[in-house]
């Protein structure tokens, strides 16, 4: 991972500092003993999130499934850092588990940047559940390039839609023209909102309200659950669900620390995560309703877009599309193949149900 050496060192010194005060050790040699194995796992969002749901699910199986001789310490977000952070510290071995999202893991690998191209996806959920984890060329090719960065992917997961909210409408591209829009560090994430005529602006999770609140900023997108939570409707005027990207997680673990598990612990955390691909699609729908009822309750005067017109939504696709060829420059002849992979498959799907 590209760390200076510097950084590297300082962020060593601090993490190991502060693992020192936690429960000791995640070795495995710890299961000779009567003490359980500690296991860790960051999450880029905040208590009460899809992430954390899904975390409190992995820990809740994960040792009840071990019998207690595993314990599984879950860090919200800014427990450990940032989400690149975080990331840096399963390279590490520092931490075991964590989520991993491609808006910045895409710096580190550059192909996973394809979850992030507008208009890609399937308006059906269900569908892209079935193509991101039950196809396994796909999750193949996935596992092999998280692999290449000492990361094993566990699992591929959406969080709900990108919903865009911000202090003016926002309907055609031509809207886009000079609005600050906040996005995650993903050079492809610039792109996107460049193509639409935005000033795409990177900013840390953390900083997205007050730089709303401020005016450094006059848009961003999150899931409807995460805009709730961190209250980035309260700064801001619109609403608006263009359904142009979902927002997809990945959660990885050390690929040297995976592989150094006896086999039966493999399995049990294979199974695990098959098991939660399932039950977060439930759970990130029912947040996303329960959460805009509760914005609607709490802001009434927001002015909310449930839906963009075909005719509107057909403008952000053929925005988008140079966006594509981008990605391909980005990524080479495996991006290509990938993006090429990933279309074909969710059209052949979307064909079936028709």
């Amino acid at each position: 991972m590209n760390l200076s050496p510097l950084y590297r060192s300082f962020l060593t010194v601090s993490l190991l500092t502060l693992i020192a005060l936690l429960p000791a050790c995640s070795s495995e040699t710890m299961s000779q003993s009567r003490k359980p194995v500690q296991w860790r796992f960051a999450i880029e969002e905040t208590v009460g999130s899809v992430q954390h749901k899904y975390a409190l699910k992995f820990k809740e199986l994960v040792e009840a499934r071990s019998e207690g001789n595993i314990e599984v310490t879950i860090y919200p977000y800014g427990t450990l850092g940032t989400s690149d952070q975080i990331t840096e510290l399963v390279d590490m071995g520092v931490i075991q588990f964590a989520m991993a999202s491609p808006g910045h893991l895409g710096k580190l690998i550059p192909e996973v940047q394809v979850f992030l191209l507008h208009f890609l996806f399937s308006d059906d959920d269900e569908i892209n559940n079935k193509v991101l984890n039950e196809d396994p060329e796909l999750r193949e090719t996935f596992n092999e390039l998280y692999a290449r960065k000492n990361l094993k992917l566990l699992s591929i997961f959406s969080e709900g839609w990108q919903v865009w909210t911000t202090k003016k409408s926002i309907q055609t591209p031509d809207d886009f023209k000079g609005v600050k829009m906040r996005v995650m560090t993903s050079p492809l994430l610039l792109a996107a909102y460049a193509a639409y005529g935005a000033s795409p602006t990177p900013l840390p999770y953390s900083e997205v309200y007050s730089a709303l609140q401020l005016n450094m900023i006059d848009g961003q997108e999150n899931p409807v659950f995460a805009i709730q939570e961190m209250s980035f409707y309260e700064v801001t005027d619109w609403m608006i669900f263009a359904r142009h990207a979902p927002f997809i997680s990945t959660s990885v673990t050390n690929r040297e620390f995976f592989d150094s598990l006896p086999p039966e612990r493999q399995k049990l955390i294979t199974g695990v995560v098959n098991e939660l691909n399932g039950y977060i699609l439930e759970v990130q729908k029912q947040f996303n309703r329960e959460r805009l009822d509760l914005i609607r309750e709490n802001k009434p005067k927001l002015k909310i877009v449930i839906e963009l017109t075909p005719e509107q939504r057909e403008l952000f696709r053929q925005a988008s599309q140079p966006v594509r060829e981008q990605f391909s420059e980005m990524t080479g002849e495996d991006g290509e193949h990938l993006l090429d992979m990933i279309e074909t498959k969710i059209r052949a799907l979307e064909a079936q149900d028709d």
